[in-house]
């Protein structure tokens, strides 16, 4: 089954070679995280804003941005999911394990990253998740539908609302950041999701603008 997968996810993205290298990183919200005194919570953050900065001046982090609710995202300027952990093993927030941290792989299909120009102005997006929902009873419906549903994205770019647009690796989905505020109903007609193979999650994601290239 794995292999059927890997065999597919090559077919769909033939056109998105690894030019652009980062990594992903989910800073998702723990709802079973220790308690914490405020003082402690504190000088986790403090750590966890000053590593960032560390990060950012060594060129190995490109951008970051809370969820509102908690959480939050890491783009990381390697192609090694390996190299990224390592990177991210310094934050004390993970040490701490504040987290349950997702490390994939990422390449961009529509918009690009960058590395916001002080002073930052943080500006909110709508951030939109596609988790894959892949089985025995689906697997070989997958490659129309997806291409489906590449087509409906597109549809939703011509708007000029969607900042960057991407896949992970394997069986991981994708995401898709727009301006403004998205609700689940955008996607009631996409094919992935009216057909079960893609799950979606909306937030809103706080990051400084030009982040993704964008004016």
């Amino acid at each position: 089954m794995k292999k059927l997968f890997v065999i597919v996810f090559a077919l769909i993205s033939l056109s998105t070679s690894a030019q652009n290298p980062y990594v992903f990183v989910f800073l998702n919200k723990k709802g079973d995280a220790e308690k914490l005194s405020d003082e402690a919570t504190k000088t986790i953050m403090e750590g966890h804003m000053a590593n960032m900065d560390k990060l950012a001046k060594e060129g190995k982090l490109i951008a970051a941005g809370p969820f509102e609710g908690g959480g939050g995202i890491f783009i990381m300027k390697t192609s090694s999911v390996e190299e990224a952990k390592q990177w991210i093993s310094t934050d004390p927030g993970v040490q701490a394990k504040r987290w349950n941290v997702d490390v994939l792989p990422f390449t961009p299909r529509q918009g690009k990253v960058c590395s916001a120009k002080e002073p930052y102005e943080m500006v909110f997006y709508s951030f939109v998740r596609f988790n894959a929902v892949v089985s025995k009873f689906n697997a070989s419906t997958y490659p129309t539908i997806i291409r489906q549903h590449d087509d409906y994205l597109k549809q939703i770019a011509k708007t000029g609302n969607v900042i960057i647009e991407g896949i992970f690796g394997e069986n991981e989905g994708g995401i898709l950041i727009m301006r403004g505020e998205v609700g689940r109903e955008l996607f009631e007609t996409d094919p992935g999701v009216q057909e079960g193979l893609l799950d979606i999650n909306t937030k809103k994601l706080y990051i400084a603008k030009g982040s993704f290239c964008e004016q």
